[in-house]
Formats: structure tokens, C-alpha cells, sequence
């Protein structure tokens, strides 16, 4: 139920945006491009508007999953489960400042690694997107 809780808003808004993406997708030059070549329905959805529409979703991705951390304090509460948000609740109510402290750091750092992930997720998918230390 928890798991529930969490995932069906956040995979209702992810579906909402891969549908809007491939729908816009679907309408550029490059897939009529390949379409008129004669490639197959499958090959033009997956290699040409699946690997283009994919990339907003996944910014929606990391940002949604920055709000499923927040979103565990409240769930974890709820449900009487132990974890990062059940532990900051608890922090706050015996005054446990530097326990607090740690939880809020390492959310942060783990919201840092998530936009790193995407990051590099952005340059595996579409090789025109650039790090920023890379030479080309």
C-alpha cells in the first residue's frame, strides 16, 4: 500500500508526459523522414521518436523522484514504516538537531547524485547533448 501510495500519482504525471512527448514527436519531419523510407512502424517508434521523446520525461523522472523523498516523510508517517522520513519526523519531535541535520544533508546529496544520473542519462540517449568537460 505504501508503494502504491508513492508511485501511482508520480507514474500517472510520467505517463501524462511520454504520451505528450510522443505525440509531438510523432508530428516531426524526421519521422515522416523515416516512415517514407519504408522502415517499419516498430523501428521508426522505438529508434527515432521513443529515443527523442524520451528525454524531457526523464527530466520530469529526476525531478519527481526529489519528490518522492519528500513525499516518503508524510507516507512513512502515515503508514508507521521506518526510513529517512519517519527518522526526520521523529528528529524534529525528541529535538535531535544534528539527526536532522544528517537526513537533511543526505537527501540533498542523494537529489545531487539523481541530477548527475540524468545528466549522464542525457548524453547516453541523444550524443548531440555535451558534458561539460568533454572536448569535442
Amino acid at each position: 500500500m505504501p508503494a502504491f501510495v508513492l508511485g501511482v500519482v508520480l507514474a500517472a504525471f510520467v505517463m501524462r508526459q511520454l504520451r505528450s512527448s510522443m505525440l509531438e514527436v510523432l508530428s516531426a519531419d524526421y519521422v515522416r523522414t523515416a516512415n517514407a523510407k519504408g522502415l517499419g512502424e516498430r523501428a521508426v517508434l522505438v529508434r527515432h521518436a521513443l529515443r527523442n521523446a524520451v528525454i524531457p520525461v526523464i527530466t520530469v523522472m529526476g525531478i519527481q523522484l526529489g519528490t518522492l523523498l519528500g513525499g516518503a516523510v508524510i507516507t512513512e508517517t502515515i503508514f508507521a514504516l521506518p526510513g529517512l522520513g519517519r527518522l526526520a519526523v521523529e528528529s524534529i519531535y525528541g529535538r535531535d538537531y544534528p539527526m536532522l541535520e544528517g537526513v537533511v544533508i543526505f537527501s540533498a546529496f542523494a537529489i545531487l547524485v539523481i541530477n548527475l544520473v540524468v545528466d549522464i542519462v542525457y548524453s547516453l540517449i541523444d550524443p548531440r547533448i555535451k558534458l561539460a568537460g568533454r572536448t569535442a
